[in-house]
């Protein structure tokens, strides 16, 4: 979260750092999972690289890798660090036990009402006032920034629960995640980028800058 909220203070803009994110991890992730998808046989897809059938592949991909980097990464333009260390950790909890209330029937007992109510009332205290300043058009931008990580905390929450309804594993989800991105994002950024439709500063970042988010975010994370 701190070198998210400091990035936003150099040159590349949200959708670069997702690029470099997806470029990393592919580096490492691609070989492993052409290599695990013909180790295990069968239930590949996407050129046999995501070692996880098309469904989960698809599904994981969306909530897990593109949506949720993209939202984080914008919301840490808005934002605080402190405001972001509060509302996607903090907030994963209260969408994970609704999300698992609805799609796979778990019950929430008047103790974790309680927890989940205790989460709403701390959100509000972290982003409230912004929320507020912005309705009354006295605040700044923090509010958009909150809002992109209560979002991007919901992706996450679903992207755990679906793995754990496709009985996921950490490194083949992880892969085909990756994989999904890779085949989807990078050719579409690419294009988008080349019209003049997509903002980006990936010509003018120093090479420094691009090295360390593509080693940091892509291989670390």
């Amino acid at each position: 979260i701190v070198i998210g909220r400091a990035s936003a203070g150099m040159t590349l803009l949200p959708f670069d750092l997702a690029l470099l994110r997806i470029a990393g991890a592919s580096v490492v992730l691609l070989p492993w999972g052409w290599w695990l998808a013909r180790r295990q046989g069968g239930s590949s897809s996407l050129g046999g690289f995501s070692p996880l059938p098309l469904r989960p592949t698809v599904t994981a991909g969306v909530f897990g890798g593109l949506v949720y980097a993209i939202l984080c990464y914008a919301g840490f333009f808005f934002a605080p660090a402190a405001h972001a260390s509060v509302l996607m950790p903090g907030s994963l909890p209260l969408w994970t036990a609704l999300l698992a209330a609805v799609l796979l029937g778990e019950r929430i007992t008047p103790a974790r009402a309680l927890g989940l109510a205790c989460i709403v009332a701390g959100d509000l205290l972290v982003g409230g006032a912004s929320l507020w300043g912005a309705f009354s058009g006295t605040g700044g931008t923090a509010w958009r920034g909150d809002l992109l990580f209560m979002a991007a905390a919901s992706c996450w929450a679903v992207y755990g629960v679906l793995a754990r309804k496709f009985g996921l594993d950490a490194v083949r989800a992880t892969i085909g995640i990756t994989v999904f991105a890779f085949c989807t994002y990078v050719p579409a950024f690419v294009l988008l980028t080349w019209l003049g439709v997509l903002p980006s500063r990936l010509a003018s970042a120093p090479w420094g800058e691009i090295a360390f988010q593509t080693v940091y975010q892509g291989v670390g994370s």
